[in-house]
Order: C-alpha cells, then sequence, then structure tokens
C-alpha cells in the first residue's frame, strides 16, 4: 500500500474534499427509496379494490354536486384511472398526478357516483410536493390553472357550488400538498444531517491517523536524529559509534513495524492489535538504548483497560519520553505506573531545564493530541514544568468499559 498523503495534510485535515459518496443527494438511503417502490403497487391495488367495494365503493369527495347518472363502463375506468396509477407514484410523481387529476376532473364533470378511488388525488398531490425533484413549482401553476377551468365548467353545466365552495376544495387540496411539503423538508433535513455526521466522522478519523502517524514517526525520528547527532562526537570509539548505528536501526526498524501496523489497521486486514501498557517496558528499554536515563515504576495490579484506553496510556508514556530526549538532556526520567481500583494513572517525570508546554511534546502537537486522545476515553491530562527543573506528564484514565 502506498501511501501519497503527506503528514501535513494530515494534520490539517479539514481542508481536504470529502470522496464522492459523502455528495449531498435527496435519494440517499436506497432502502427506504426500494421500499417505497415496492409498496405502491399494493397500496394502488388496495385503493381499487375499495373503489368497488359496496360499504366502501361510495365513501369519497363529491365536487360540483351536479345530478347523478348512473355508472357505466366510463365510470368505472375512470375509477381505475384514479387509482392504479398510484403503483408508479413514486417513481413518476408528476405523471401519477396528472393521469389521477385529469381522471378526478372527468369523474366529477360527468357526474358520476362518489368513488373511494377519488381519494388518490390527494394521495397523488401528496406525492408529488413530497418526492418530486423538479418543476414542482409548474405542477403547482398548472394544476391551479386546470382548477380554474374545472370550476368554470362545473359552474357551466349548473353546478350549484358559489366562490366559497370551490376555495373551500382547494384549501383542502392545499392542506395535502403541505403534509407532502413538511415532509419533503424533514426527509431533507434528515438529509443534511447524515451528510454533516458523515463528514464530522470522517474528519474525526483523519485526525486519529493523523494522531497515529504523529505518535509513531515524531517518537522514533526524535530518537534516530539524537543518536545520529552524538555519533558524530564518537569516531574515535568506534565501538560506540557501533553501538549507536545498531540504536538507529532498531529504532528505525521499529518505526516502520509501527508504521505497517497502523497501515494494516487502515486497511482493515491487520492482524496484529496496537500497543499497550504492557508495551511501555520495551519503549522503556529503546529509550535507554538511546542515551536517556529512565526508570520504570509500575505499582498496584495491572488490569487491562479498553483497547483505546491502553493505546492513549502508551501514547502518553512514548510522547512524554519523546519530550525527554528532545529537552531533558541526559538528565534522568522516571515513568510511574500505577493501577488503581477504577482509575490508571501515569506519570512521566523528567529533570532537567523545564520548557514550557508549547515548545514541549513536539511543538505543542504532540500535547494537543494528547490532551484530545485522553479525554475521549474519560480521562484527564495535565502537563507542565516543575518547581526547580524539568518537565511532568499525568494523565488518569479509568478503567471501565470503552465509551
Amino acid at each position: 500500500m502506498d501511501v501519497q498523503l503527506p503528514l501535513e495534510q494530515l494534520r490539517h485535515s479539514r481542508s481536504l474534499p470529502l470522496p464522492s459518496r459523502y455528495t449531498f443527494r435527496m435519494s440517499t438511503r436506497p432502502g427506504r427509496w426500494s421500499a417505497s417502490l415496492a409498496a405502491d403497487p399494493s397500496l394502488a391495488l388496495v385503493l381499487a379494490v375499495l373503489a368497488f367495494v359496496p360499504f366502501a365503493a361510495n365513501v369519497g369527495p363529491q365536487f360540483g354536486d351536479l345530478p347523478l347518472r348512473h355508472g357505466d363502463a366510463l365510470g368505472v375506468l375512470l375509477a381505475l384511472g384514479m387509482t392504479l396509477p398510484l403503483a408508479v407514484r413514486t417513481r413518476w410523481p408528476a405523471a401519477c398526478f396528472g393521469v389521477v387529476a385529469a381522471c378526478f376532473v372527468l369523474h366529477e364533470t360527468l357526474a358520476y357516483p362518489p368513488t373511494f378511488g377519488a381519494l388518490g388525488l390527494l394521495l397523488a398531490l401528496y406525492t408529488v410536493a413530497a418526492h418530486q425533484n423538479r418543476g414542482r413549482w409548474a405542477v403547482a401553476v398548472a394544476s391551479t390553472a386546470l382548477y380554474a377551468g374545472f370550476c368554470v365548467v362545473l359552474t357551466l353545466r349548473g353546478s350549484p357550488e358559489r366562490l366559497p365552495d370551490f376555495v373551500l376544495f382547494y384549501l383542502a387540496l392545499l392542506v395535502g400538498a403541505g403534509i407532502g411539503a413538511l415532509v419533503r423538508s424533514r426527509r431533507a433535513a434528515e438529509a443534511v444531517r447524515r451528510r454533516f455526521e458523515a463528514e464530522a466522522a470522517k474528519t474525526a478519523e483523519r485526525a486519529r491517523i493523523a494522531r497515529e502517524l504523529h505518535d509513531v514517526v515524531t517518537h522514533h525520528v526524535t530518537a534516530m536524529v539524537v543518536q545520529a547527532s552524538a555519533a558524530r562526537y564518537l569516531i574515535g570509539n568506534p565501538d560506540q559509534v557501533g553501538e549507536s548505528l545498531t540504536t538507529i536501526g532498531d529504532t528505525g526498524r521499529q518505526a516502520l513495524k509501527e508504521l505497517r501496523s497502523l497501515l494494516k489497521i487502515l486497511e482493515a486486514t491487520g492482524d496484529q492489535g496496537e500497543p499497550a501498557l504492557d508495551d511501555v517496558a520495551d519503549l522503556v528499554v529503546r529509550t535507554r538504548l538511546g542515551g536517556q536515563p529512565v526508570e520504570l515504576v509500575e505499582e498496584g495490579e495491572r488490569t487491562p483497560l479498553p483497547t483505546a484506553a491502553e493505546l492513549a496510556g502508551y501514547r502518553v508514556v512514548q510522547e512524554a519520553l519523546t519530550n525527554a530526549v528532545k529537552y531533558a538532556g541526559g538528565h534522568r526520567t522516571v515513568v510511574r505506573i500505577g493501577y488503581r481500583d477504577d482509575t490508571v494513572d501515569i506519570e512521566v517525570t523528567s529533570d532537567g531545564t523545564g520548557d514550557s508546554p508549547d515548545r514541549s511534546l513536539s511543538g505543542g502537537r504532540g500535547l494537543t493530541g494528547l490532551e484530545e486522545r485522553v479525554r475521549n476515553v474519560g480521562g484527564e491530562l495535565t502537563a507542565g514544568a516543575v518547581p526547580g527543573g524539568g518537565f511532568r506528564v499525568h494523565a488518569t484514565i479509568p478503567t471501565g468499559d470503552e465509551r
């Protein structure tokens, strides 16, 4: 796996573009869309059957109040025309509404008896408002014009309905459209929320990768730089030069090992676990080989922590030792790990110059990353100079379940 993304880009990952799969779309949930397509034919069939069932056949809106005519084959076709097109209402909302509306207008103009199938008009109108992606205003204008012409035709045919009646029925249609628009707006808000959640998750993952790369690279590269710088003054002592070069090689190999482990984790194919508190002893040994005096003190009974907490504890020690190698100037460093009933206390104290936090811990980047890492597992971290010179890093990490 080739990694082409520089560490600095990862550190400033907020500026990186999101993958195309996070681009906003109204149809971000194909499962719901497929369910609607599957349910529409069943709904259309139920309405069509109810339009001819005796106890429900005459239940439905009647508009125009014209003298009723007897049912015939055309009336049956119009009733079916107001129901069966609903089978494709989600796929083609405007076309479905156009057919249903035309059948409703003819049904009422020809004064057929009320039918349950006429309720398909409200459902089709709701569907346009809820699912039509383009041309909703064009459909609204055309529908209003059609309704006005419909009212004129009814009046010319002797309908006793008056303007208030026409307005009231129009308002009823608007209610159906309004409900559809409300559903659409809520669905759009939900899609936006999911989009931002995806962006936040991606940003958090980039930040996590940046912290991992920073923690791995900074510690090992710092040790290698210090060893290489010291080797220049050991030219006259081949044994010490060889020992320094061996330490540099071991440190480099360890850095490559951790980077490979990180890449395997990113590929979701790795079978190696992430560093844990059990690996602190090896970390201390490697730091000693690099020339920094380090003492490890463990107190209490070792208790296993959640994976994220184990990694956070390890990174605290690693970053603090990196700081010691850079600034302690060969002075003694003590790593204390205390296992309590509900917490693990980690303290790393270095004698030396007592550099301020903005210089220590990799120029402040490491300190910021550590604070966030420890906080994410429910712990607390403090870091600062100690009286008399030196620097102290202290972290308290809970032993409870992963959050």
